[in-house]
């Protein structure tokens, strides 16, 4: 009998989504992550959970509406990562007609079912706080309801949700060889010793790395898969609304500028074809520009390179002959051959459906219970989202310690289960030390014991984005408290 029913490599939004639908139906699994969980492109999305406006343009309506159904899942089940946001679109005497806009929109809204998100509105941008940022020649825009999402953090607590539920998940561990027969037998190295692990299927999620999977570690034939670079920039705040602008840019592609981290704004995307090595990637210089100028067209402060904090850059694998379709799964059950899924690209919108769908073609081999994750909320997502605002009020009522921005970061990672992190705290000395103004050391070993957290980058980027404030000294100071902490990281059975 094999060790487990499903193994899986790669810890990127793909994978983590199996791992918690094939838990959830009663599957005995167990992941690999080499780096950290969402560690590479699954951190570098355009942050959206939206129907994009882009392929409606393209008259891809089914898929659409299949994203917008997507999109009101993630509001009831995660609703501390997943925020609701109005979207305005300046109209452009050079782009786009407004009547065409107007119609878009319009389809947009009778494809949704908004629950509970206002449909889309035409204003008057000389007269409302949208146009402050703006250049003067834009008078009106067009306005419309699409969601933000915090992607490195929903990788992580799907993860968590699956461990809760059973299912095996080792970081730093990198599956070096699979060989095949009516079982899996996987020779995995997990950090700096190396096991074996049988498995009846084998998942494929490994990202950018699939087809490195498949020629090194598989030792099958490559598909047939090209890689696209998606880039975004991080500048400082432009604007005080709390919106989301959508630019259209001179070449027909639409450029997204979002309030990020409170201080900050995000601006993207950027995409291109990737020639090399994915562990490696940057973002050029020309793609900086391009993302500078698309948006000095309509702020009325102009952008440039030198304002750039940060740049977000990753690889997505695609089809080569389908590079517009919501990522790529392939499904071998041959006879006598234990069955292999292949899972990659595709947006995080749709991340959940695409797991569901993964994990019911194995249903022929394994008895499991139906499909689930539409009604089940991630770890601390159990409020309505409209309610965000209470749970903020709530926890400054409790810790009365915490500001209103505090609190709201902390709600926003954490939810209802913000009291796993702080406990019965009267005042952030009981908290343990500071590192800058926000974090602890208390919430540095919750992140340690229970979300799988080993090195600073772990925390500063990927749990939280605390990295673009925190000062040099209390990094090495955090990076000295992790390496001497006594802790063992979550429980890892199997």
């Amino acid at each position: 009998m094999a060790d487990y029913d499903l193994a899986i490599i790669g810890g990127g939004l793909n994978g983590v989504s199996l791992a918690r639908d094939a838990a959830g139906r009663g599957l005995r699994v167990i992941l690999f992550e080499q780096g950290d969980l969402g560690g590479a492109a699954s951190s570098a999305t355009p942050h959206l959970i939206h129907g994009d406006l882009s392929v409606l343009e393209r008259r891809g309506f089914w898929r659409v509406r299949r994203a917008l159904a997507e999109r009101k899942i993630w509001l009831a089940t995660a609703p501390h990562l997943v925020r609701p946001m109005r979207f305005v679109i300046p109209a452009h005497s050079d782009e786009r007609p407004p009547w065409l806009v107007r119609t878009g929109l319009l389809l947009y809204d009778r494809l949704a079912d908004r629950g509970g998100l206002p449909s889309s509105a035409t204003i008057d941008i000389t007269h409302h706080p949208v146009g402050n940022a703006l250049k003067r020649p834009f008078g009106m825009a067009f306005e419309y309801s699409d969601c933000v999402v915090d992607d490195s953090r929903l990788a992580v607590l799907t993860a968590l949700d699956a461990a809760e539920r059973g299912s095996v998940i080792r970081t730093g561990a990198r599956c070096v060889r699979a060989d095949r027969t009516d079982i899996w037998r996987l020779a995995v190295v997990d950090r700096g010793h190396r096991h074996a692990v049988t498995s009846r299927a084998l998942a494929n999620a490994a990202g950018a790395w699939t087809s490195s999977v498949v020629e090194t570690v598989l030792r099958l034939p490559l598909p047939r898969t090209g890689a696209v670079q998606i880039s975004q920039i991080v500048v400082r705040r432009l604007f005080e609304s709390d919106n989301v602008y959508v630019f259209q840019n001179s070449d027909g592609r639409l450029i997204f500028a979002s309030p990020y981290e409170r201080d900050f704004t995000l601006i993207g995307t950027v995409s291109h074809s990737f020639k090399g090595d994915p562990a490696i990637v940057a973002m050029p210089a020309a793609d900086v520009s391009y993302l500078c100028e698309a948006a000095s067209r309509y702020f009325r402060e102009r952008v440039e390179p030198t304002d750039v904090v940060r740049t977000l850059s990753g690889v997505n694998l695609v089809q080569e002959s389908a590079r517009g379709r919501d990522g790529g799964m392939a499904f071998d059950a041959r006879r006598r051959k234990a069955p292999l899924l292949t899972m990659f690209g595709g947006d995080v919108t749709t991340m959940r459906l695409r797991a569901e769908r993964a994990v019911t073609r194995l249903t022929p081999f394994y008895p499991m219970s139906p499909p689930w994750t539409a009604g089940a909320a991630l770890p601390g997502g159990d409020f309505a989202w409209q309610r965000f605002d209470d749970e903020v009020d709530a926890a400054r009522d409790r810790w009365r310690f915490l500001s209103d921005a505090q609190a709201r970061r902390l709600v926003a990672a954490y939810g209802s289960r913000l009291s796993a992190v702080l406990g019965d705290a009267k005042g952030r000395d009981e908290l343990g030390p500071a590192f800058g103004p926000e974090l602890t050391g208390a919430e540095v070993r919750y992140l340690m014991t229970s979300e799988w957290a080993r090195f600073p980058d772990d925390i500063l980027w990927r749990r939280s984005k605390l990295g673009l404030t925190m000062p040099p000294a209390d990094r090495d100071a955090l990076a000295a408290f992790m390496a001497t902490s006594d802790v063992n990281g979550p429980r890892r059975t199997g």
